[in-house]
């Protein structure tokens, strides 16, 4: 097995954190472990430290294999690496699991060490704030005062941007990819739609199916699958399916006629065989709260002006779940604010998938970015 710019074989790491923990919707964990994994060394300076935030349905396995499991690359295993955007030999890369996660983190599946039972439903609700303090543990453990750059696309990018306002101090840099500075209300009424999916579920029980030994499968995969329409643009959608009929005729009946209808539920039956429910509910409403300018009766040039960082933006033309026109409001209230930001809007039909994959412009215009960093 070849490894030419390649991370290899990692292992996930775990953090503990024993003290208690109050979060910003008024619930308490008593303690908290988060699953993260790292990538290149840390210089005798400990300037030169990156931190990965993921979206929705990510995890902490960034880039690699697992020594057990060939067919496991990592999510963004085309960007981090020696000699890749992310160059894993000048930077120190950090993974992590978010808080409520389903990969290690403490989350819904976890016991509660106060109860001796699984949360389940009883887990408290997170948001980016509380993630990004939970990374700041992680960061103090890891002997990190300071982030040479924190990157994020989606979900992720938002907690990026959380980064620059609730540590301004701590954070050189911000890559907000394919991000925004709140949810419109089309994107929330997206989420609602799947997580009515997921509570309706007969298995959901309340959010207490593992105890029963069930999971919403059905919930999941409607979540999923809408997920996905939304993950792609219209032309990519044409173009990889159109109308294509899969078995060269029609059914008529309400079994699989179209190509595209038997990739969304496979798209589902995968998610729901992996993913926690109660996880999903969770990050939805995490990205649902969001929302910076809140706090500045909606000002978000007045909410941006404790960032000290530098920023990269990027967004993706046919991107309309988080459009470029989001972006440009993060852009317009950076520059009010006299902060440093570059600014690129690549030309890519993927939708908002665009940055999970390897296009090369927007892995050029990463690269260059970077590589620019001082350390």
């Amino acid at each position: 097995m070849s490894f030419d710019n390649s991370v290899g074989i990692v292992a996930p790491q775990r953090f503990c954190h024993d003290a208690p923990m109050l979060l910003k919707g008024g619930g308490r964990l008593p303690a908290f472990e988060l699953a993260f994994e790292t990538y290149g060394a840390l210089n005798a300076a400990r300037s030169n430290a990156v931190l990965v935030c993921h979206a929705l349905s990510g995890s902490h396995h960034v880039a690699g294999i697992y020594a057990d499991t060939p067919d496991s690359e990592g999510w963004w295993d085309n960007l981090v690496g020696p000699g890749k955007p992310l160059d894993t030999e000048k930077f120190f890369v950090v993974g992590v699991n978010n808080l409520g996660g389903c990969y290690g983190s403490t989350g819904p599946l976890s016991q509660n060490p106060e109860s001796g039972k699984r949360y389940g439903a009883d887990f408290p609700m997170v948001t980016v704030e509380d993630w990004v303090l939970s990374q700041s543990r992680l960061a103090d453990h890891l002997g990190i005062d300071t982030w040479a750059a924190v990157i994020g696309g989606s979900l992720g990018g938002m907690q990026a941007i959380e980064w620059s306002l609730q540590f301004p101090e701590r954070i050189r840099h911000v890559v907000a990819i394919a991000s925004a500075p709140n949810l419109s209300a089309q994107n929330i009424a997206f989420n609602e739609v799947a997580r009515q999916a997921i509570l309706t579920d007969p298995d959901f029980h309340g959010g207490h199916y593992a105890s029963r030994g069930l999971v919403p499968t059905r919930g999941l995969r409607l979540a999923r699958m809408m997920g996905h329409i939304t993950y792609l643009s219209d032309d990519q959608m044409n173009e990889k399916f159109g109308r294509q009929l899969r078995g060269g005729g029609l059914n008529f009946s309400y079994d699989i006629d179209f190509e595209i209808e038997s990739y969304l539920r496979h798209q589902g039956d995968k998610f729901a065989g992996f993913f926690d429910a109660n996880t999903y509910l969770l990050m939805t409403k995490a990205l649902d709260y969001f929302d910076p300018a809140r706090v500045c009766c909606g000002d978000l040039v007045a909410a941006f002006a404790p960032i000290r960082a530098s920023f990269l933006v990027t967004s993706f033309s046919t991107d309309w779940r988080f459009s470029p026109a989001r972006s440009r409001e993060l852009v317009f209230a950076l520059m009010q604010n006299r902060r440093h930001v570059a600014y690129a809007e690549i030309d890519c039909d993927a939708g908002h998938d665009s940055f999970l994959l390897d296009n090369a412009h927007y892995h050029s215009v990463l690269r260059a970015y970077l590589e620019n960093i001082k350390l």
